[in-house]
């Protein structure tokens, strides 16, 4: 739990905890932590199965976020009120019923050269569900996620020189 403060966190592993609310691998509230050559793997929570974002701003770099859970939302990472910004971000196998690679929102996340693939919700947004947020995907791939890559329930999402399976306008 990282509580108002900017810790640098690097070559380190966060792999199959269990939270009983939100957060099962990290939660961040008003923080910035700079978060390189990471992997969270395996944890499990109601949202937020590998991180829980809200109010803080992480930078994630050569980062995995791959085979979490959340009963809920964002099985991956679940982004609330934050600009996070990803880097060779690989965000892969993780379920959740919304959002079940990533969930946004009230976001506005950065994200480049971040492959989302594998991913599953089992109702909306596999591999990323978007509400009221502003992505920015560059140079990513979107594949293999379902019941969609991208779910786009509000908000706009700005995705150059990137694959999304299915295409995207």
């Amino acid at each position: 739990y990282v509580l108002s403060s900017n810790p640098r966190l690097t070559h380190v592993n966060i792999t199959n905890n269990t939270a009983y609310d939100d957060a099962g691998g990290m939660l961040l509230n008003g923080s910035n932590p700079t978060l390189t050559h990471v992997t969270i793997a395996g944890n499990t929570a109601v949202s937020g199965g590998g991180m829980y974002v809200v109010s803080s701003n992480p930078t994630l770099t050569h980062v995995t976020v791959a085979a979490n859970t959340a009963e809920y939302s964002g099985g991956g990472i679940n982004v609330s009120s934050s600009n996070p910004m990803l880097t060779h971000v690989t965000v892969a196998v993780n379920t959740a019923e919304y959002g079940g690679g990533m969930l946004f929102w009230s976001s506005n996340p950065m994200l480049t050269h971040v492959p989302i693939s594998g991913n599953t919700a089992n109702i909306r947004g596999g591999g990323m569900y978007v509400y009221e947020s502003n992505p920015t995907l560059t140079n990513s791939i979107a594949w293999n996620n379902s019941p969609e890559s991208i779910y786009l329930y509000s908000g706009t999402s700005v995705i150059t020189y990137s694959d999304v399976e299915g295409g995207w306008e």
